[in-house]
């Protein structure tokens, strides 16, 4: 199968752990050894990953440097860059006899998108209320809560088109494994004269990877995080995990908005378009999800009728 296999920021830095190289590196190593697994089976992967904690820690570099700092589609870029050489390097380590390519990929967003009156999307490290509070007022940052404590948020626009899917198609029909749409891709909007411009903001990963699996026509999406599936009545006595579910069972308004929302938004948006499934998971867990035997898989039709609802590896 061709699979769209979107990493999420929080399984390549650990939550709490320090923004240091040596973490990025070792979360990434074992990543990449899930993803191997992958490729033994016969697999074709196209990668793409989160970016929220490390283009957070860029914005604070940038801001702290003399001069104007660099806008967020530069830092989305840098960001693109600094992970996919690390994760195409690992990947290397472990899979010897394959070829990757990491590409930096342009998204196309509006530049009337809601989000930019609204920003939601968090990025950077996490503080206490107090701290973001005083950040917020000596920065112009928005702030939102994330968990027990708080980030800064960015507007996440909607992203309308992959445009180097060309490339990236004819790399992975090719034999490449291709790491694309780093941090949800670099926005960036048409202008009048039909020209493209860079515009402040970081699109959604799992969004714009539901997005890209339709372009390519992929087989399966499959989101990786630091949690075991999706649950309903998250943070309640009532939670419980959601194995095989159907588009029609699911209200994306029982998902926290900034964490598991846009993931489900994403599954249901690629099931609902292609009639594959979409899926949600641990990284450790990505054969056996695609396999069908963990996490939690979004389905276009009533599982209990879906052919696919277990058994997905072919």
């Amino acid at each position: 199968m061709r699979i769209v296999v979107a990493l999420g920021g929080n399984a390549l830095l650990k939550r709490g752990e320090p923004m240091t190289a040596e973490n990025q590196r070792a979360n990434i190593r074992r990543a990449a050894r899930s993803l191997a697994d992958l490729v033994s089976q016969g697999h074709a992967l196209v990668i793409t990953h989160g970016n929220g904690p490390q283009v957070g820690l860029l914005a604070l570099q940038a801001a702290a440097s003399s001069g104007e700092p660099f806008p967020l589609d530069v830092l989305d870029a840098e960001s693109a860059g600094m992970i996919g050489y690390v994760l195409q390097q690992e990947l290397g380590n472990v899979m010897r006899d394959r070829h990757f390519a990491t590409l930096l990929t342009q998204v196309k967003v509006n530049p009337h998108d809601p989000a930019f009156s609204k920003p939601t999307k968090p990025i950077g490290p996490m503080y206490d209320k107090t701290m973001a509070t005083k950040l917020a007022a000596e920065r112009g940052w928005h702030i939102a809560p994330d968990g027990e404590k708080w980030r800064r948020v960015v507007a996440s626009p909607k992203p309308l088109e992959i445009l180097e899917v060309q490339v990236i198609s004819f790399l992975t029909e090719g034999g490449v494994t291709v790491i694309c749409a780093g941090g949800g891709g670099i926005p960036v909007v048409e202008l009048s004269d039909g020209s493209l411009a860079g515009i402040e903001a970081v699109i959604d990963k799992d969004l714009a990877s539901s997005l890209l699996a339709r372009q390519l026509d992929a087989d399966f999406l499959l989101m990786l995080t630091d949690v075991d599936a999706a649950y309903e009545n998250w943070g309640t006595p009532r939670a419980r995990p959601l194995d095989q579910v159907s588009v029609s069972e699911l209200s994306l308004d029982d998902f926290a908005p900034g964490s598991m929302r846009p993931k489900m938004a994403a599954a249901i948006e690629f099931a609902h378009a292609t009639g594959r499934p979409g899926a949600i998971g641990r990284l450790e867990d990505a054969s056996a999800i695609v396999a069908g035997t963990r996490g939690t898989l979004v389905h276009a039709h009533d599982v209990a009728h879906n052919p696919s609802s277990t058994g997905i590896v072919n």
